[in-house]
């Protein structure tokens, strides 16, 4: 079984997350749970108001909340009526960082699926803050989609490793799952001026081998030490239809979500961006 949680604020862009998730997961037994988090909402006016007042519009949003939720489970069963799949539809006040990983822990999820970006859109950059968000501080594997993206059946799988990070077991196998249910070809990219690799290094990739022995793969190693442009560049000459990357201490991507921002590094990111916590649950 499955578990999966959306996060939606009821934009396009949300709902062409549920609609890549509902597709991505429909050949087993899944729990969708659907959770909007609405105390934003009802901060946003920004006086100072009475308890009674606060407590009201804090009751309206909450019903307009379930209204919406409602809507969104008809709109989910009218598209994918999976008889694999229960939903769950959540409403509640409070932050949705906070929300999400309290259903993380509370459900044990298995992976997040959100939109890059929210309701606000702005094109100029690669991932919202709400997303940027949920990727740095959530305990759990998170998939981000772009806004545009349409085509659910990855065929080519982009993930790049320097061999030195530990893996769970649990979030690999989440990947080697979704690569064999569409027969994706998972390409492992090392990025590396020095030609071998170290004991450790040696061990990290066998273990890799063996966590997707039941999957097509393929290990490429690229010369230099500019990982940004070498996955640019193999995203370019490939068609690699999800990038997949561990987020932990001191990892190229910690670099990228904590030190600078996605734009400046450069990472082009307009395919599904699988994020890997590597975190203890």
């Amino acid at each position: 079984m499955r578990k999966i949680l959306i996060p939606t604020d009821f934009s396009d862009n949300a709902m062409n997350a549920i609609k890549y998730a509902t597709e991505l997961f429909k050949h087993g037994p899944t729990e969708i749970y659907l959770l909007h988090a609405f105390s934003d909402s009802v901060y946003e006016d920004k006086a100072r108001l009475a308890d009674a007042v606060f407590e009201e519009l804090q009751e309206k949003a909450l019903q307009k909340a379930k209204e919406n939720l409602e809507e969104t489970r008809k709109q989910i069963l009218s598209f994918s009526p999976n008889p694999k799949h229960t939903l769950h539809t959540i409403a509640e006040f409070g932050l949705l960082v906070d929300s999400v990983n309290d259903w993380v822990e509370k459900e044990n999820i298995d992976v997040v699926v959100m939109g890059t970006k929210g309701e606000t859109a702005d094109k100029k950059i690669t991932f919202g803050s709400n997303t940027l968000q949920v990727i740095k501080y959530v305990k759990c594997p998170v998939l981000a989609i772009p806004a545009v993206y349409g085509d659910v059946h990855p065929k080519n799988l982009l993930f790049p490793t320097d061999y030195l990070l530990p893996y769970k077991r649990r979030e690999l196998k989440l990947v080697s799952t979704i690569a064999k249910c569409f027969a994706t070809k998972v390409d492992f990219l090392y990025v590396s001026k020095f030609p071998t690799l170290s004991l450790r290094q040696q061990d990290n990739r066998n273990f890799l081998e063996a966590a997707f022995c039941d999957n097509q793969i393929n290990f490429h190693q690229k010369g230099g030490t500019n990982v940004t442009k070498a996955i640019n560049t193999f995203i370019i000459e490939n068609p690699i239809d999800m990038l997949v990357m561990v987020n932990t201490r001191h990892s190229y991507l910690e670099n990228i979500l904590y030190q600078s921002t996605i734009e400046k590094i450069g990472l082009k990111i307009d395919i599904p961006f699988l994020v890997l916590q590597n975190l203890p649950r």
